[in-house]
């Protein structure tokens, strides 16, 4: 069915569940796109759209750019068994025109609603040059950076230590020896310092809490240089004041309206075909693998409010948040609330009981595979070309020599590339994508095309050397993201100034959409 701007409007407001889903890049999804809309690329939907619909009847509208994706992507959820779908008339261009807001960048819900957590609760903070002041002093300091390992190990703020967002109010209690020590948090712009920030005056610590403005990026932009491959990071284990994490937390979620339940609850939430649920751990992704409750899904809490488009997509869905001694959850539950109004549960007693450990994906289907020695000779002997469906970004830091990169529904136009003497194997990070584009290549091409079996991890592994080019794929074909400033090859310090005036404004542009009533749900 063909939707009107002005019938989606409509249903955008009507409090029924409601999906709106972008088929196009990641790149391109990042240069105009609707507030609630949420990036399910065509050339991943298959894998995507599951997790995303875990309720196949819910509403759901398909959008675009007016190239034609979102009627592709309809016809793959129809092919997942969604029967409730929609095609946006016109896409992003006839939203416009219509008179309504259009967004750029990515993750935008979040990190609007961390401009208004500022602004609505008063958030304390300090720029580069007094922390650095600060520190040139010798004031009794914590700088605890509130992104995940791979982000700190990247660029950190000199003297910082690593603890994710929804780790703060669990773990900085027990790093404190002192009531006079001031707790600076950042992240790279923004948005994460700001609720990691309030997280900890929201739970209570006595200390002093200030987040550090434009985090890494407003460091660098000060002149000041961050540090690079660090490691630091809390203590492992369940720290000694718990307890009193818990209280103060459960006072947080509560004062907010989310509820708890146990797993009988769950369950009954689950039977409900009329409404979706969403089981998400806010743990440790490490934690998350030790043991979880089937059906769950890895979606660690601080991550989870600053990219909720990652993991949820209908507005109105319940979403139960799993936890091991709560205070992450309930520290959750409460942003989430006023984020994006939806109905929140804890899970009490959740990880009781028998648990799984396997993270491994469902088998790909069947096609022909390459094992990584094999191809190793194959490419010696010059009989063989790679094609790489990784993100552009991982494909930069490391790719087998002599790939080529590629967007799984782009494949056409690696044809002239690809040398028609040669087999083509596909490599990705996942084993299901590549087991997808084998057939669609095999189209293209009159030679064999197959699978390396376990992909260019297994080549890694095997102690074959990667590739590495920063500039390959140049910037502009990098359609499948949305280039954070420090990814790009040129202009960094402009695009991050750009950047963090985005942020600043993105409150304004909320207030015209009026979609987005954060904190009055």
């Amino acid at each position: 069915m063909r939707l009107q701007p002005a019938t989606l409007k409509g249903w955008l407001r009507d409090g029924a569940e409601l999906a709106i889903l972008d088929a196009r890049e990641e790149g391109e999804f990042g240069a105009a796109h609707l507030f609630w809309a949420v990036p399910c690329p065509l050339s991943r939907a298959e894998l995507r759209a599951p997790a995303l619909l875990p309720r196949r009847s819910v509403r759901v509208v398909c959008c675009d750019g007016g190239e034609g994706y979102a009627d592709r992507l309809a016809a793959v959820l129809a092919g997942i068994g969604c029967t409730d779908v929609h095609v946006l008339e016109g896409g992003v261009p006839a939203w416009r025109a219509a008179g309504h807001e259009v967004f750029s960048g990515v993750n935008v819900p979040s990190k609007a609603f961390g401009e208004w957590v500022e602004h609505h609760y008063a958030t304390p903070s300090v720029d580069a040059a007094e922390l650095k002041a600060m520190q040139d002093r010798g004031e009794d300091l914590l700088i605890v950076d509130s992104r995940p390992m791979a982000e700190f190990r990247a660029m950190s703020i000199p003297g910082g230590v690593d603890v994710p967002g929804a780790e703060l109010a669990y773990r900085v209690p027990a790093m404190l020896a002192r009531p006079g020590t001031t707790v600076v948090v950042n992240c790279a712009g923004r948005t994460r310092s700001i609720l990691g920030a309030e997280s900890l005056r929201q739970a209570g610590l006595p200390n002093r809490v200030v987040a550090l403005r434009n985090g890494t990026m407003g460091w660098e932009l000060a002149g000041f240089a961050c540090d690079r491959g660090r490691e630091e990071s809390y203590a492992p284990g369940t720290p000694a004041d718990a307890a009193d994490s818990l209280t103060r937390a459960r006072r947080f979620s509560a004062s907010h309206g989310a509820r708890v339940t146990d797993r009988a609850g769950l369950e009954a939430l689950l039977a409900d075909g009329t409404r979706t649920t969403y089981v998400l751990d806010v743990r440790d992704p490490a934690e998350f693998a030790a043991g979880h409750l089937a059906g769950s899904r890895s979606a660690p809490g601080g991550q989870l409010v600053q990219a909720t488009d990652a993991w949820v997509a209908v507005r109105g869905a319940r979403i139960v948040l799993v936890d091991d001694t709560g205070t992450r959850a309930h520290m959750t539950a409460g942003w989430l609330r006023q984020l994006g109004g939806w109905k929140v549960f804890v899970l009490e007693g959740g990880l009781s009981g028998r648990l799984e450990t396997s993270l491994a994906p469902a088998p790909p289907r069947d096609v022909p595979r390459m094992a990584v020695p094999d191809l190793a000779a194959a490419l010696a002997e010059g009989g063989a070309t790679v094609v790489d469906l990784a993100r552009s970004i991982e494909f930069r830091a490391g790719h087998i020599p002599g790939a080529l990169w590629g967007v799984r529904t782009r494949l056409h136009l690696l044809k002239p590339r690809l040398p028609p003497d040669r087999r083509v194997v596909v490599t990705a990070p996942d084993p299901a994508l590549a087991a997808l584009a084998v057939p669609e290549l095999r189209v293209l091409v009159n030679t064999p095309v197959a699978a390396l079996e376990g992909g260019t991890a297994a080549w890694k592994a095997a102690g074959f050397r990667l590739a590495a080019d920063r500039a390959d794929p140049p910037d502009e074909a990098c359609v499948d993201t949305y280039l954070r400033p420090y990814d790009r090859n040129s202009g960094v310090e402009e695009a991050m100034r750009a950047y963090l005036a985005w942020e600043i404004d993105l409150v304004h542009a909320v207030e015209r959409d009026g979609d987005a009533p954060f904190g009055t749900w």
